[in-house]
């Protein structure tokens, strides 16, 4: 059955946010359920968006030195193992083959919930010397975490991400090598999605299983709940000890590499749309938009039809030949109205508007996606406006964005008040923690909220654990998350 793009028949935002994300991601034809359970199928317009995110990414990667490669989907049960920590923090979510070729497996084979160990014993076989550091490997895959509740992008069983793995002769390069992984994503979400986070390190609750350090970007939904964007690892010589991975050091002594490993998923797009849409649909940010422009000739029958669509396909080329992701919606099949509700559903920054009045006054009628605002302009005059536009609308929303992260992000220093907090509007709370992890649990259990980082800000100060009592130096970041 076809999506009927209709107002009418589009969940409002304002109304039922939950219940609306779904409706906009399948009417949108972003994505849709797929036969298999937990899993997701991404629509070619949806998708579109995973590639730039893919081409934005390499680029910064590739800066670094950092090459893609690819790495087994499956992983033996034995070489998860080696990492005790690994395996602890994954078993709950594994996927196992036990079975291949109509025979039981003498060792079973893990579906890869990640790629830690798989590569890790490459890199023992791959690493001997200093002169063979640094080992700069990214890729991009898939992976599957055996979920109990999904919800599109948020919390699928297998998604789609990229997972970088470097290891360095020093734990200095390594530890820049994590923040600059982090500062990756802080750019992806704040220069590409106009969605405003806050850089931190996790507790050591929450950290990645295995790693010596986890930092991540944690962005704040409008129904207040947390969402962490990305993470990068700090994994000290943890995995290079228990894989074997030793080289030999410029002074001819032996070492284990020091190592990182950093991941952004399709789970950031989950973000995205909830973060700019609105009761209309989507509200995709220009940057990241597959189509910035849509041009939708006004066609009254068959009178003139030709010169009208050859006048939008001039319109459409020079806004190509410009760098502007442009699209021309020259259907037979859909009624004007009918196409104005798909764009609109589908979050284009930008649609112009172009009929016969247009054409003869060599104009254009521009109306932009995020306030419906309507303009006239001169055809000569198109480029520049539109350029203007798009990075008009971009900063518009990422300021919206930021004045709601900054309205919703409170001190608190009495318990009281911070169960107050999480019982009305959420959001994100700085608060004193003494550190300890079983107050950390008990906070999260009696609130839902968890430590989602110690934020990169942060300064030093004299407090008591905002549950506790105990002595605390700094104000951690808590916030329920998805």
């Amino acid at each position: 059955m076809k999506q009927a793009f209709e107002k009418k028949e589009l969940k409002k935002k304002s109304e039922d946010l939950s219940a609306w994300y779904t409706d906009v991601i399948l009417k949108a034809t972003i994505a849709d359920y797929s036969p298999v359970k937990g899993c997701m199928v991404i629509r070619p317009y949806g998708y579109a968006l995973w590639e730039s995110i893919q081409e934005a990414l390499n680029r910064m990667m590739r800066s670094a030195g950092i090459e893609n490669a690819y790495f087994p989907l499956f992983i033996p049960m034995s070489l998860l193992e080696k990492e005790k920590q690994h395996v602890e923090g994954f078993s709950p979510e594994l996927a196992v083959v036990t079975v291949g070729g109509g025979e039981k497996l003498k060792d079973p084979l893990v579906v890869r919930p990640t790629s830690e160990t798989i590569m890790y014993d490459m890199y023992a076989k791959w690493v001997h010397s200093w002169r063979d550091l640094p080992v700069l490997i990214n890729q991009w895959n898939n992976v599957v975490r055996w979920e109990k509740r999904t919800y599109l992008f948020l919390r699928t069983t297998e998604f789609l991400w990229q997972e970088g793995h470097t290891a360095h002769e020093t734990e200095k390069e390594a530890v820049e090598m994590v923040m600059k992984a982090l500062d990756w994503y802080r750019q992806i979400y704040e220069d590409y999605f106009a969605v405003p986070v806050v850089m931190g390190r996790k507790s050591e609750t929450e950290k990645f299983a295995g790693a010596k350090t986890t930092f991540t970007v944690e962005a704040l939904m409008p129904d207040g709940k947390a969402l962490q964007g990305g993470t990068s690892h700090n994994l000290g010589q943890n995995f290079s000890e228990s894989f074997g991975i030793s080289f030999q050091t410029r002074e001819g002594t032996s070492s284990f590499v020091w190592q990182t490993s950093f991941g952004f998923s399709t789970r950031s797009l989950g973000g995205l749309f909830l973060t700019h849409g609105d009761d209309n649909g989507l509200v995709l940010p220009p940057k990241i938009a597959s189509t910035q422009v849509v041009v939708v000739p006004i066609l009254r029958g068959d009178e003139g039809r030709e010169a009208l669509l050859d006048y939008c396909g001039e319109i459409r080329d020079a806004l190509v030949g410009q760098g502007v992701r442009t699209r021309l919606d020259d259907r037979d099949s859909q009624s004007i109205g009918r196409k104005f509700n798909e764009w609109e559903v589908k979050g284009v920054p930008v649609r112009l508007e172009v009929g016969k009045k247009e054409m003869d006054d060599r104009t254009v009628t521009m109306a932009r996606r995020d306030t419906g605002e309507k303009v006239v302009v001169d055809r000569r005059e198109m480029i520049p406006k539109i350029e203007k536009l798009l990075e008009d609308i971009q900063k518009s929303l990422y300021a919206t964005a930021l004045n709601f992260l900054e309205s919703n992000t409170r001190d608190v220093d009495t318990f009281s008040d911070f169960e107050e907090v999480m019982k009305t509007t959420r959001g994100f709370i700085r608060a004193f923690w003494c550190e300890e992890a079983s107050c950390e649990a008990a906070i999260k259990e009696k609130t839902k909220a968890a430590t989602r980082c110690l934020p990169l800000s942060a300064k030093e100060e004299e407090g008591t654990c905002v549950h506790c009592g105990k002595p605390a130096i700094h104000r951690w970041l808590f916030g329920q998350s998805y």
